[in-house]
């Protein structure tokens, strides 16, 4: 009998990744990554998954949107009483995944995660559209509800209460993520991938390319 997940391959041939294609640090060559995601027409090229480890050293992931980059790190925004939120707010130490499987690419992201500013909060709250900025007063993220009608009810609730402008929910922030290592990887035939990973080495940073 055929093995469904056993028998799923391809060759990974589209290119490689030598240390003398890096950029002096991690942030240049996650620039030049990622504008090839975006030009390359990745499907939500800034979509990563975001690892976090609860109390007891119980680990979680989840995708959410990459919302802004800069050397200071990678910003996400999010519910601080969801699940993600609590666990980094007692834990900061978080890893990030983008997965660009049509480049044949990854980038893997290990570091610290800071609360962001209310003032950094509330500019980019208010560029989300409006059903957005609603449904962050509607959900509780990641606590149970009885239904989904519960959920739309506290919707419209929300569009009642908020006819015009909107307040920033006070459990609504978001984070940056400040690097200490980051691997690019690029898939290669036979399983032979390129992975070159920055590892931070006090003011600046140091390459280690490691076997796949």
């Amino acid at each position: 009998m055929t093995d469904p997940y056993a028998d799923l391959r391809r060759e990974y041939a589209l290119g490689g990744l030598a240390e003398g294609d890096l950029a002096p640090d991690p942030f240049a060559q996650f620039q030049r990554w990622y504008h090839d995601a975006v030009t390359g027409a990745v499907y939500e090229p800034n979509a990563m998954v975001v690892s976090s480890v609860s109390p007891d050293g119980r680990p979680s992931s989840r995708l959410v949107l990459l919302k802004g980059f800069t050397p200071e790190g990678w910003v996400f925004f999010t519910n601080l009483g969801s699940r993600k939120g609590v666990e980094l707010l007692a834990n900061p130490h978080v890893a990030l995944l983008f997965p660009w499987h049509p480049l044949e690419r990854q980038v893997r992201v290990e570091g610290v995660a800071h609360e962001l500013g209310r003032d950094e909060v509330a500019a980019y709250f208010e560029t989300r559209p409006r059903g957005s900025r609603l449904g962050a007063h509607a959900s509780h993220q990641s606590r149970e509800v009885a239904s989904r009608q519960q959920l739309d009810d506290a919707w419209a609730a929300a569009d009642a209460a908020y006819p015009d402008e909107i307040p920033v929910p006070d459990e609504w922030g978001g984070f940056r993520v400040e690097a200490v290592a980051v691997e690019f990887w690029q898939g290669r035939p036979g399983r032979m991938h390129d992975r070159l990973a920055y590892r931070r080495d006090g003011e600046s940073w140091s390459v280690h390319r490691l076997a796949p």
